[in-house]
């Protein structure tokens, strides 16, 4: 590198936005993803001791993919390059090799080649790389916000370790934050920034999760904000909203307002609404509610609003639960939706949370009595027909044998003979369930 090339890498990064001069420099600075590089997790461990293998980083925009990769260079004694995807092809990998192995061969090293966005390569380009990483002259750290498992070789994957990069959860952005508006050399330190606490919160919820948007919300914000008659750069809630060009609603997920609109959200699918379900699910997810969550509430409320009224709608509750998590957002928006509106319009029953409650309050509460000795385990019912006489009431009648599969025999204990638990309503399937109980019943 000339004295050019110096002075002109030098002057990038003094005019590189914000979130590019912010990114960590060692392992100590970087923020978030605990779950894989927490102290003493095996990729903190391999970077530690430099003993990088070839690996696959994958997650969402802004969870610090190339930092990592920044972090590994600045760390191992291996010679490191570093290509996009989008930009190189494969005479850009040839002389990547062609140098991998002159530096191999003349001082021993290993070459790291950090290939972001991987997914961008085609499968040709990509098994242009699987000898090379086979050999050991690459070790491969690819980067994609993609899953690797639809987008990356097989053989690829086989041969590389996979580390999954989450959003970042508001704690760690507010870490971040903090480090962008008191790092002087890096950050916006010179500016005396004071930032509002709203403004600090809503920064964190809209930009979900993705550290690279929220800082350059807040870059836009100081720079187009003038210092106050103390030399200070004041940040409200309104200027942050401007910047972002999203719109704040009063949504706070550890405060009233969180749970005043889940609220709203249940009682509006068991009241059959529609639209207000639909209302209340766009309010979440606009404030940055975990979809998750949402998912589980739209599955509790098909188990305990509609019921067997339309078993059918657990079913959907839980397959939309399910598909959020492996397709994500913005899309996993359709699957909440598509499930809200589907219990929201269904036919309601609680009958099943009403039985297993009053169920629970007679354990509690009652006498319950023993399990009547002819629907005991088979091992129990015959030591006790051996000490006594066998009769009508201690002998278990099969029901497969009986005309529709039913025969009437004691189930519940003596103390609760009677009891009624479950009572099925006049709605939807659960109609029919009720005028078959009946009809067996003999009504």
């Amino acid at each position: 590198m000339d004295l050019f090339d110096m002075v002109r890498e030098q002057n990038i990064k003094k005019d590189a936005p914000l979130a590019e001069r912010l990114k960590p420099q060692k392992l100590e600075d970087f923020v978030g993803q605990e779950h894989i590089l927490g102290k003493g997790k095996l990729l903190w461990r391999a970077i530690k001791a430099d003993r990088i293998t070839s690996l696959i980083l994958y997650g969402p925009p802004g969870t610090g993919k190339t930092s990592l990769a920044r972090i590994i260079a600045n760390s191992t004694k291996s010679n490191f390059v570093q290509l996009n995807a989008v930009t190189s092809g494969i005479k850009d990998l040839k002389e990547v090799v062609k140098e991998a192995e002159n530096v191999l061969g003349m001082y021993n090293k290993k070459t790291i080649l950090f290939l972001d966005e991987i997914h961008r390569f085609n499968k040709a380009q990509q098994d242009g790389l699987l000898p090379y990483v086979e050999n050991g002259t690459l070790v491969l750290i690819g980067a994609t916000t993609e899953n690797p498992f639809f987008e990356v070789n097989n053989a690829l994957i086989s041969r590389s370790m996979l580390f999954q990069l989450k959003l970042l959860d508001e704690i760690a952005m507010k870490k971040v934050i903090h480090r962008a508006v008191t790092d002087v050399e890096n950050g916006l330190g010179m500016f005396q920034v004071h930032l509002e606490e709203e403004a600090v919160s809503f920064l964190c919820s809209a930009a979900n999760g993705d550290a690279r948007k929220a800082l350059n919300a807040l870059e836009l914000a100081v720079l187009t904000t003038e210092k106050n008659e103390h030399g200070k750069v004041y940040i409200s809630l309104e200027v942050v909203e401007q910047c972002l060009q999203k719109k704040h609603i009063h949504y706070d997920k550890n405060r009233d307002a969180h749970y005043d609109v889940i609220s709203a959200f249940i009682k509006s699918m068991r009241g059959s609404d529609p639209d207000a379900a639909l209302h209340y699910l766009a309010r979440m997810l606009y404030g940055g509610e975990d979809p998750v969550f949402i998912a589980r509430r739209i599955v509790i409320a098909a188990s305990e609003d509609v019921g067997n009224a339309d078993p059918n709608a657990l079913a959907v509750a839980n397959s939309a639960a399910q598909a959020v998590q492996f397709i994500g957002m913005p899309e996993g928006r359709i699957l909440l939706a598509q499930a809200a509106v589907y219990v929201a319009t269904a036919p309601k029953s609680n009958a099943s949370y009403v039985g297993i409650n009053k169920a629970l309050q007679d354990i509690k509460n009652k006498d319950i009595g023993g399990v009547p000795t002819h629907i005991r385990d088979m091992t129990a019912r015959r030591m006790e027909n051996n000490h006594s006489k066998v009769t009508n009431d201690n002998i278990y009648l099969y029901p497969h044998n009986y005309p529709n599969g039913y025969v009437k025999q004691q189930y519940l204990p003596d103390s609760l003979i009677g009891t009624k638990y479950y009572a099925p309503t006049e709605n939807g399937y659960e109609k029919k369930i009720r005028h078959r109980m009946d009809y067996l019943k003999g009504k």
